[in-house]
């Protein structure tokens, strides 16, 4: 299946004249888009012998530190792997003293000798829609600068960011370039954050059986998103998102969709199925939508429908749903990793039609400039590891 085609007269069941007076067109088609763009990328990788060799080379180093890492949405992909890849490492070879870790550049780059061990062998594995956020290029230069031996896999979607270019100029490093449509021209990264996450996925673990169900449930969610819409103009102020594990992290990206999306009209707020009761459970009041992403995992299900009927029991909320694949076809066979990928995709379109019922642009939310596609206003300083703690 090719990718869909951009001159096509309706996405997400709105006609193309709709979406330009929504300002609205480049979000709805790079959400609407996702299946078969990540059938794309699965294909690009299998034919690149040199990345797929350079991986398996890395992977053979029994001591090696991989960090995944990125900033806001792209840190978020590492996140939200990282359960799902180290256990598969873990399974693959288990004598194996790898470590795997998820750390944003946010973090590297404000506190690099909290993070950057000399004494390992380390791949910073990097994430960048655009690949030109001040964060992005600061870390990879960090991290030459305190390990003696690093190695970079840079994965990303602007062949001409900064990131990629370092990339391609490092001597241990490899770069993924993913398809031009990965480079949303809208504000919030979708197409972005999916393509880079299954990019990683099928690098580290592929699995074709769940990519082809992956997809088949996108679709057919894509095709219901009337369903998607009416939840979204329910009336509410505030909205949560919860999962477990994998899902953990995507609730925290979906949370960050519907903040931007709607310019922060609609306040939103993330947390795990467990520590929601640990406090954070306190935002609930009569004008909170809260949405609980279920585990197709059956341990892991069960807290997260205990939590759906006690939200449900306290009568505090305004409106309670319990996110699942089980009413599409092929949804129950997903692991939470795989399952991910649709799960995301409603809550991109989740915030998509808010956005639209509040009058807001999909494509430019904030267009007076306070927060920008690629951040802006970082001032970056020189690091001495003598001056550390000054």
């Amino acid at each position: 299946m090719g990718l869909v085609n951009l001159s096509d007269d309706r996405w997400l069941g709105l006609g193309s004249n709709a979406l330009r007076e929504a300002a609205a067109q480049w979000t709805a088609r790079e959400i609407a888009q996702q299946p078969a763009l990540w059938q794309q990328i699965v294909t690009q990788i299998n034919a690149d012998t040199a990345l797929n060799h350079y991986l398996q080379g890395q992977l053979a180093e029994p001591r090696l530190r991989i960090i995944l890492t990125g900033a806001g949405t792209s840190a978020y992909i590492g996140q939200a792997l990282l359960p799902h890849l180290a256990s598969q490492l873990a399974a693959q070879s288990p004598l194996n003293t790898q470590r795997l870790e998820a750390i944003s550049t946010t973090d590297l780059v404000s506190n690099p000798a909290q993070y950057f061990h000399a004494d390992q062998p380390t791949l910073l594995v990097s994430f960048g829609r655009s690949g030109n956020s001040p964060e992005s290029l600061k870390a990879v230069q960090l991290a030459d600068q305190l390990l003696p031996d690093c190695r970079h896999l840079v994965i990303t979607c602007n062949a001409d960011g900064q990131l990629a270019q370092y990339g391609k100029q490092h001597r241990q490093s490899a770069v993924l370039q993913l398809p031009d449509a990965c480079h949303d021209r809208s504000f919030a990264m979708t197409s972005s954050f999916t393509g880079m996450y299954l990019a990683t996925l099928w690098l580290f673990c592929p699995d074709a059986v769940q990519l082809q169900s992956t997809v088949a449930v996108t679709e057919q969610l894509l095709a219901q998103c009337s369903a998607i819409r009416h939840q979204a103009e329910l009336p509410a102020e505030r909205v949560v998102f919860v999962g477990s594990g994998v899902l953990a992290g995507i609730a925290r990206e979906a949370a960050l969709k519907y903040l931007e999306l709607t310019a922060g009209q609609i306040t939103s707020f993330y947390e795990s199925t467990l520590g929601f009761r640990h406090g954070p459970k306190s935002v609930v009041n009569a004008q909170t939508q809260v949405f609980i992403l279920r585990s197709n995992d059956g341990y892991t299900a069960k807290y997260d429908i205990d939590l759906f009927e006690e939200v449900t029991r306290d009568r505090r909320a305004a409106y309670t749903t319990l996110l699942h694949a089980d009413s599409y076809k092929g949804g129950d066979v997903l692991l939470d990793a795989w399952l991910a990928l649709p799960l995301i995709v409603y809550c991109q379109a989740l915030a998509f039609f808010k956005a639209l019922q509040l009058g807001i642009s999909p494509d430019n939310p904030c267009p007076t400039g306070e927060v920008n596609r690629v951040v802006q206003g970082v001032t970056l300083y020189p690091f001495s590891p003598s001056a550390d703690t000054e």
